[in-house]
Parts: C-alpha cells; structure tokens; sequence
C-alpha cells in the first residue's frame, strides 16, 4: 500500500460552504469530561466562523434531548465512555442522524483494546505483549508476566487508571486496582521508547508527532494541564521510518473498520527502532494541547478547515452507509 502525501484539505476551499445546523455534543459522563468540554467550545466556536447554526449541548445516556434538537449534523466531541465507546453512534444510526467520525462497530472495536488488538495481530502491526487479568487472576502475575510493565483499564482513554510499574509486588497492586475497578486490568509488557502518533484524515496520514513530557509517561496532567509538554513535528528520524510508520497507521485505521478521522498512538523500541501500535482513537481531543489538530495544521490545515473537512467527510461516510443499508434490505 502507498501512503498518500498529498495534504487533506476541504474539498470546499475554494467554494462557499453550505451552512448547516449543527448539534456539537460535548461533556459526557466519562472522566475526561473536563477535555470534552472544551473541545466542544473550540469545534463550536470553530463551526460558527464558518457560518454554521450551532447548538452546543452536553448529553448523556439518561438524557438523550440534545438529540431532539432539529440539525443536519452532530458532530462528537465525547471521549470514552457513551461517547467513543460506540452506544451514541447506534443510538444516532437509529434516528438517522449524521454524525461526525467512524461508525458504531468501529468505535466499539476501537475502545476495547484488547479486540483492537486482536486485529492489530491479525493485519500484521505489532503491538506489546499483553495479557488480560480478571480480579481472581492477580494472584502470581507476578511469577507470570515480567516488568516493567504497564497496566491500564481494557476501555478507557487518556491514560485515566495507568501506570507503569517496576516491581512484581507493585504489579500485582496496580492489577488488583485496575481488574476491580474495571472489572479486568490489561498488563502490556513496556517498550522504552519514543512515544509518537498520527493523525489520519480521508485514509491518508498526517504528519508524525513526538511527545515529550517530564512526567514518566504521556498521562491525563501531561496531555491537559501542562504547559511544558513538547509536541514535536519535525523529526530528526529518517525519512524511511516515518513514511513507513504513516502507512502502518493508515493499516492500523482501516483494520478496526475505522472511517473520516482518527489518531494511531505508537511507542518505539529505542534500541531495535521497532515500532508498537497502542491504541487507534477514534474522537482525539479537539483542545489546544490535542494532537490531531497540530498535525493538521502543521500540514497546512487550519482548526476550521478541520472541522468542515470532517463534516464533508462524515456526511459522505453517513451516505454510503445509508445506501448499504438500504441495498440489504432490498436483499
């Protein structure tokens, strides 16, 4: 597969945009809330330079009324939980409503990182060593799986309830914390490593970024609160990897289903230079800390030219979809 490098821009940039009334469905129940919010204000404030009609709601799964407000869209600033776990999505498919980002199966498959990657493995892409650890198997995790390591929730973002640990007794701690709060703990085997990710828009890649925290690792403080998180565009790696690791991100999108938009999250190995695929978001945040719009813009793609590339896109997807729909029932 060749990786595009053509810059994927709105296909409306040189005529005038067609006004829509827009629902931009923010906040949410999930525990990056807070981010949501303001990604919601930027998008809004964003969608209305444009001319659009926007009505910003919060939502969540008892109070769907946002929904019943007249729009030609909703574009999806939630993260996690009924947000980019794939229920809104269903409950949008139902009603009939375009709505920004990948569809319902994608963005289940997406949030369940232990399916995502199941099909990571599948398409070839390699991603760390993991092993699922339900409460009544913490017990010896320690005798099982070897340190450091990293453990975190099976379906949550922005590194909400992750830690690395060092130490076997601490292992089995942070499992025991993780697998009752949730349910079950991943364990993935840590890779010492740059961390760096892609944005992908249209199926084609955005420019590698690198991050770079003081903190031990890219945590909830480093991606929100803290100024002193390096954002990285212009890499000293050859080109070689680069392009290649843009094409494996192209992969890695398409083989969850994943459509219009999403951010590949990586971390090399510094001494073999292999790269792990961590997870593929399907809703990255839309703040002025979030990657996926330092990307684009770096490729020449303005916030608003974002935004507007993403309805274009979604109304496409919503679209195709609809006409799929309708040639199975006829079938």
């Amino acid at each position: 597969m060749t990786t595009p490098t053509s810059n994927p821009k709105s296909e409306c940039a040189d005529t005038a945009i067609q006004p829509l009334s827009v629902t931009v469905l923010a906040g949410g129940i999930s525990a990056e809330r807070d981010v949501s919010l303001a990604g919601g204000k930027a998008v809004g404030a964003a969608l209305r330079q444009l001319g659009h009609k926007v009505f910003l709601s919060d939502i969540e799964p008892q109070d769907l009324s946002a929904l019943d407000h007249p729009a030609d869209f909703v574009f999806i600033v939630l993260h996690g939980e009924y947000g980019e776990d794939g229920a809104l999505q269903a409950e949008l498919d139902r009603r009939g409503l375009p709505y920004s980002g990948c569809g319902a199966e994608a963005s289940r498959i997406a949030m369940d990182k232990v399916k995502a990657k199941i099909r990571f493995e599948s398409a070839g892409i390699e991603t760390p060593p993991y092993v699922v650890v339900p409460p009544d198997k913490v017990r010896g995790l320690a005798s099982r799986f070897s340190t450091p390591a990293v453990v975190k929730p099976i379906a949550a973002g922005s590194s909400v309830d992750t830690s690395i640990v060092y130490k076997g007794y601490s292992l089995e701690k942070a499992a025991a914390s993780v697998s009752e709060r949730y349910g079950a703990a991943l364990v993935e085997r840590y890779i010492d490593g740059p961390e760096l990710t892609v944005g992908i828009l249209d199926q084609r890649p955005l420019p590698v970024c690198e991050i770079r925290t003081v903190r031990e690792f890219y945590d909830y403080q480093a991606k929100y609160v803290d100024d002193g998180t390096e954002y990285l565009l212009d890499l000293d790696l050859p080109a070689e990897f680069l392009t290649e690791l843009q094409r494996l991100s192209v992969r890695a999108h398409q083989c969850l289903g994943c459509q219009v938009f999403s951010r590949v999250d990586w971390r090399v190995d510094k001494t073999t230079m292999v790269p792990y695929v961590l997870e593929v978001n399907t809703i990255p945040g839309f703040t002025s800390h979030s990657l996926l719009p330092k990307a684009a813009a770096h490729a020449g793609i303005d916030f608003a030219t974002l935004c507007q590339r993403i309805i274009e896109l979604s109304l496409k997807r919503n679209r195709w979809q609809s006409a799929s729909r309708r040639k199975e029932r006829v079938a």
